[in-house]
């Protein structure tokens, strides 16, 4: 048991302590993808240019793979999909890009 999330609708609020958790769990995968994909993209500059080793190579590649495979078990686990990590910017856009 956690906190408590809260919706307002028309000067009400609802309190609904059963969402906080995955709320929270939504918010937390949401900043640990946009810096995982911002990891992906600096790894695929780094081999594109040749500044890793072959060592490197494969345990950067290993840990990625890792933390996708970790990312994607706890968003089944809260019954989340990749799109509910994206969110909605308004006239920026999304915060993710869209794969």
């Amino acid at each position: 048991m956690g906190g408590v999330a809260v919706t307002e609708r028309r000067n009400h609020l609802d309190l609904e302590p059963d969402t906080v958790e995955r709320d929270l769990v939504k918010l937390v995968l949401t900043v640990v993808e946009l810096l995982r994909q911002l990891m992906e993209r600096q790894a695929l500059r780094r081999f594109d240019t040749g500044d890793l080793s072959e060592e490197q190579e494969e345990r950067i590649g290993l840990t990625l793979m890792l933390l996708d495979d970790r990312m994607t078990e706890l968003r089944e686990r809260y019954g989340l999909r990749p799109e509910d990590l994206n969110l909605d910017l308004g006239p920026l856009g999304p915060l993710l890009p869209r794969e």
